[in-house]
């Protein structure tokens, strides 16, 4: 007898607390703080992996342009070490969002209409779909789109500059032969490298263009800015 008790209370018990309010704020409380650290942990991962990148571009671009005998093709290593940083982070953005999408879940619905009773909830389902996401936790973003996150925030702008430190290597330190010539690797030609970096770019740049709807949670867009703003003023 005394373990059917013990199978009932355990079955029961989440409907004890889900019924108690105070019970109920203490356990929230505790899920949102979870949540938030976990959020935190995986931020300073991204951060992690840019400063990798930064430092593997750093010390490239040192050792390419200490010599003109250096090989130019040091810079586009640099690019594929870069893109290989890019689609790591990218990865690691997709975790990162998972407990940033439950932080946003609970400031939307809880926080904010705490702070503001008289605003409709956000989604009237929350705790149920929380729920479901601890149940079965998934990820919410495509791994495309956490590419063209990390592109359009950091990486776009770090091979930007390998490239324009590339065409400068290829143009300024050797003035006697022409940068189609220069650029040539090997037993490939000078036009086919320039037509292999111009497409990897522009794919990069396209990438980042494309219009979407983001699935990504809470994302910052300038459209939502520029509403916040007019909303105050």
């Amino acid at each position: 007898m005394d373990d059917d008790t013990d199978t009932e209370t355990d079955d029961d018990v989440g409907d004890t607390i889900g019924q108690d309010v105070s019970e109920l704020s203490a356990v929230l409380g505790d899920a949102y703080r979870g949540e938030l650290d976990r959020e935190t942990t995986w931020r300073s991962r991204l951060d992690q992996t840019t400063t990798w990148s930064v430092t593997m571009m750093a010390a490239i671009l040192t050792w390419a342009f200490s010599s003109p005998d250096n090989p130019h093709y040091i810079v586009l290593v640099g690019v594929l070490v870069a893109t290989l940083f890019l689609f790591i982070e990218a990865r690691r953005y997709r975790d990162y969002d998972v407990y940033r999408s439950r932080v946003r879940v609970f400031q939307q619905n809880l926080i904010a209409t705490t702070l503001d009773p008289a605003q409709e909830l956000e989604h009237g389902d929350w705790r149920e779909k929380l729920a479901a996401d601890y149940r079965n936790p998934t990820v919410k973003i495509t791994l495309l789109e956490a590419v063209e996150n990390r592109l359009r925030r950091i990486y776009l702008a770090l091979i930007s500059v390998l490239l324009l430190a590339w065409l400068f290597r290829i143009t300024a330190y050797t003035p006697d032969t022409g940068f189609l010539e220069t650029a040539s690797i090997g037993t490939l030609s000078g036009p086919f490298v320039l037509g292999i970096v111009g497409g990897f770019y522009l794919g990069l740049v396209a990438i980042v263009l494309r219009r979407t709807e983001r699935e990504a949670k809470g994302e910052f867009e300038e459209e939502a800015i520029g509403e916040w703003k007019d909303s105050n003023d």
